[in-house]
């Protein structure tokens, strides 16, 4: 009888039962970021990121291991004209050739239930880390068999707090980021 409980206990406890984190890789091909904004108090203004990098790590059992790393490229910026695009890639905005890259990590990934999700990290620009929280959903169906994700979300920033704070009198402060971010299973079972 003693044999069958320690069996038993040993089956039940055994870490290869215990559910391991998934990892995807970010598809660059598939991913993009706006950004929008006001300006001269009426009209509105975008702008596009791609080329974004990263690494997705979800574990349906346990939301504590959740984790997504994403690395942005400013030299992908493209905006509503050209005039626009190279002002926000110069030290008018971003400063790009100084800081090429704009970096979001996360440090925890809430489930909300129904795909839905919040999504708290840092985010660098400029050098400059912060803190935000993001509005997510997740399309991917049973995460433990889908070998794609996508994973849509939502926040938004004031340009100011990241030394990104030139013309606010006529750009406005806040920045709206909408993200669509499709993964790859970095390897299936």
């Amino acid at each position: 009888m003693i044999r069958y409980l320690l069996l038993f206990i040993l089956l039940f406890t055994s870490p290869l039962l215990v559910a391991a984190p998934l990892t995807w890789t970010i598809a660059t091909d598939k991913t993009a970021i706006g950004l929008s904004w006001q300006a001269f108090g009426h009209s509105f203004s975008q702008a596009h990121l791609q080329g974004v990098t990263g690494t997705v790590i979800l574990n349906p059992q346990d939301d504590r291991d959740d984790h997504i790393e994403v690395k942005i490229p400013l030299a992908t910026l493209v905006a509503s004209n050209a005039l626009l695009t190279h002002q926000l890639k110069s030290d008018m905005f971003f400063a790009a050739d100084r800081y090429p890259w704009i970096f979001f990590s996360s440090s925890r990934v809430v489930a909300l239930g129904a795909g839905k999700f919040k999504i708290f990290g840092m985010l660098t620009v400029k050098d400059v880390r912060r803190p935000v929280v993001m509005e997510a959903t997740l399309d991917a169906g049973e995460i433990d068999a889908a070998p794609e994700l996508a994973l849509h979300a939502t926040t938004g920033i004031s340009r100011s707090a990241f030394n990104v704070d030139r013309l606010v009198g006529i750009v406005d402060d806040h920045v709206d980021i909408a993200l669509t971010i499709v993964a790859r299973r970095a390897s299936m079972p």
